[in-house]
């Protein structure tokens, strides 16, 4: 009897140790994948054009890390497994569009809180990146509204540029016009927290956006009748999904009402809360830039499909 005890309480000692140990590594690993979990605003340098890109690392149980990843274009990607070890971050995902094109992988070395590497696009070109923290952009307060602003005057561009030298943009009996794909329409004025009100119609299959701060599209989609999605009409592209899908059709004026307080986003569509008071992660495809701490402009997307819009107003916070 007494050698069986000794027995068990051999057992239970090694499983004790083993348990402490499993649960040590756990606590190690969890304590350096802490340097690496959150978002990062990333920008890469695409032949000497600064182009933003941003990435999100989270835990998947213990210590499995996965993520989200944004590139210049395109919605936000899964990434099914992050590795992280002596302060190298890396992770592949397959190509978002034409299946005959490479992965894109991403390498970079955390440094003093910052990231630089490289990131190896679908095309297989490689491009230099650095990156940091993204801001988490709380307010500790309630905004106080200033007053109104009519971003459009309904009678010429004044107070907006184009993004590229052919603008296609016009204005056509007090309307907002651009007939057909071609450059975006950007503010000179920019912003930091705001209310905009906004109507707008497209054509049958169109395809638009607003981008708010020019770095989060609000989805303008001709989708009536479809299952509501994070890349249609009123979602924010990529990230955030609308209660429900409230587009009229093409033809019709329908409008947004949008609250933008740091990140937190509620839009009314055609008169329904289809997003109310959710977290904006992070860029969405097609940024101005990422860099999310600034105040930025307001964008009409005109690089893929016809758009008119007649009213565009913003309350800025003071």
């Amino acid at each position: 009897m007494r050698l069986k005890s000794c027995n068990y309480r051999r057992v239970i000692l090694g499983a004790m140790a083993l348990f402490i140990g499993l649960t040590l590594n756990q606590y190690v690993s969890a304590q350096s994948n802490s340097e690496i979990i959150g978002r990062w605003d990333l920008t890469v340098d695409v032949d000497g054009r600064q182009l933003p890109s941003w990435m999100e690392v989270k835990l998947s149980g213990y210590s499995t890390l996965v993520g989200y990843f944004v590139e210049e274009h395109g919605s936000a990607r899964p990434v099914s497994k992050v590795n992280f070890k002596n302060n190298v971050v890396s992770f592949s995902i397959p190509p978002q569009w034409d299946p005959g094109k490479k992965d894109t992988k991403l390498k970079a070395t955390l440094t003093n809180g910052k990231l630089s590497g490289i990131l190896t696009t679908s095309s297989g070109k490689k491009h230099s990146f650095v990156g940091e923290r993204a801001p988490s952009l709380v307010r500790e307060t309630q905004p106080e509204w200033g007053d109104a602003i009519e971003l459009f005057n309904r009678k010429n561009l004044d107070g907006w540029r184009a993004d590229k030298a052919e603008n296609q943009w016009t204005v056509k009996n007090g309307i907002l016009t651009s007939d057909k794909a071609g450059a975006n329409l950007i503010t000179e004025q920019k912003f930091d927290d705001f209310k905009l009100y906004a109507e707008f119609r497209y054509p049958e299959g169109s395809n638009s956006g607003i981008y708010l701060r020019g770095r989060y599209e609000l989805q303008i989609e001709d989708n009536k009748g479809t299952e509501p999605s994070n890349v249609y009409y009123g979602g924010i592209y990529g990230f955030l999904t609308p209660n429900e899908m409230v587009a009229q059709g093409p033809g019709i004026w329908q409008s947004y009402e949008i609250t933008l307080v740091g990140r937190r986003v509620t839009i009314v569509a055609n008169g329904k809360t289809i997003i109310c008071d959710q977290i904006i992660p992070g860029i969405t495809g097609g940024a101005l830039d990422s860099k999310e701490g600034e105040p930025g402009p307001i964008m009409l997307q005109g690089d893929h499909g016809p758009i008119e819009f007649k009213t565009l107003i913003i309350t800025p916070a003071k």
